[in-house]
């Protein structure tokens, strides 16, 4: 691959330059999509108190089979008041609280209730049946959530039900995104002679609010070095700025020597990928700086590789990715020489597993083609072709 680094090498470099942004504390409420930076612990026993799994009766499960007087109705967040006395049976709802002296809950499908207030247990009843103990699935301060993990429905759920009020968490990366090219314009604009409409600017700014960031949009700015050193040194106030063109070898590429001139230390440039090679990124001080390509697909695919393990791991996340899923060729795909390509498919599930179809029209500039698209698919660097059926590994497209 020459002078090329692998894809891996050049994710390794970017995360080696990445450290953690600082934590806060903020309500469970606000918590959704941040990342731990401290094992959330149970504030309670969860369950807090002995439950019923089912509707039914709360016995003794000496008593049964036999027929027993209802002595009380329980309903969820409505003790009984008193203790259970031997013989007695007392109605109880699911997530009632078991009263002491019952050690069982025969569901009511499995009993006879009589007009004189008696329920026949035909059946003897096992002890502990359809009771969920106290503390059994999480006791007072056993860790619910690790540190590391992105909150997401059930992980919220989980603390909520736990007692968990706040939860600490890395800030959120504040990012910016600048698009180059005097050839750019606002969709719904009239185009002029040689002009295109901006779309890489939105693409990046959906990725990295997807990714957890804050994000401030520049507007394009020109093919001159007096734009570009406003725009880029406004930028390098960020955590993170990804700029989108202007960073491969041409006279109006000027992104990577003004970054330089403003103290960029520049850690690569080029990736043996397919779509993406010229991607460059750099530091200053403590802000990362992505250099994209042009091409809306390589752009596209060189955030997911690189830009968006950097997001993760500013935030503390424990596996910052990018997370391959494994899959099968549905279609043959032809294997580049000296370069790994991710190519644009359609991954669909079968009783086999995943099946991924690549579309047709895989050249980098192709994005209304990449619509289509929900995965990314990794074809090794050698020669022939992969045939259908092979195991292939791919990316979700978010």
């Amino acid at each position: 691959m020459g002078d090329l680094l692998s894809i891996e090498e050049a994710r390794a470099r970017v995360l080696e330059r990445v450290r953690t942004l600082p934590s806060e504390r903020i309500p469970l409420e606000a918590a959704s999509g941040r990342v731990l930076a401290e094992d959330a612990r149970a504030s309670v026993d969860l369950p807090p108190f002995p439950s019923s799994a089912m509707d039914g009766f709360a016995v003794r499960a000496e008593d049964t089979p036999g027929r027993l007087p209802i002595v009380a109705r329980i309903a969820a967040g409505r003790p009984a008041g008193r203790e259970l006395a031997p013989g007695e049976a007392m109605g109880i709802a699911t997530g009632g609280l078991v009263p002491e002296g019952a050690d069982s809950v025969v569901p009511i499908e499995a009993t006879v209730v009589h007009e004189d207030n008696v329920v026949e247990v035909p059946d003897g009843v096992d002890w502990g049946a359809h009771v969920r103990p106290r503390g059994k699935d999480a006791a007072a301060g056993a860790v619910v959530v690790e540190a590391g993990t992105r909150l997401g429905a059930t992980q919220l759920g989980a603390l909520a039900a736990a007692g968990v009020g706040e939860v600490t968490v890395a800030r959120r990366p504040r990012a910016v995104v600048l698009t180059t090219g005097t050839e750019l314009r606002t969709p719904g604009e009239p185009l002029g002679p040689g002009e295109i409409y901006e779309a890489n600017g939105l693409v990046l700014g959906a990725q990295l609010a997807s990714a957890g960031a804050e994000v401030e949009r520049l507007a394009p700015v020109e093919d001159t070095e007096g734009a570009h050193r406003d725009a880029i040194a406004r930028g390098l106030e960020a955590d993170v700025l990804v700029t989108s063109g202007g960073v491969s070898v041409g006279p109006h590429d000027l992104v990577r020597r003004v970054e330089a001139e403003l103290g960029v230390e520049e850690v690569f440039w080029r990736v043996a990928v397919k779509p993406g090679k010229p991607t460059a990124f750099g530091v200053r001080d403590s802000t990362l700086v992505f250099g994209l390509p042009g091409n809306p697909v390589s752009s596209l695919v060189t955030f997911e590789l690189f830009v968006r393990p950097a997001i993760e791991a500013l935030q503390g996340a424990a596996d910052p990715g990018p997370r391959f899923h494994r899959g099968t060729l549905g279609t043959s795909a032809r294997r580049g020489a000296d370069r790994d390509e991710l190519a644009r498919a359609t991954a669909r599930s079968t009783p086999e597993g995943a099946v991924v179809d690549l579309l047709s029209g895989q050249e980098s500039h192709m994005i209304a083609r990449a619509a289509r698209a929900n995965a990314l698919v990794l074809i090794p660097a050698g020669d022939g072709v992969l045939e259908a059926g092979t195991a292939v590994d791919y990316l979700e497209l978010r």
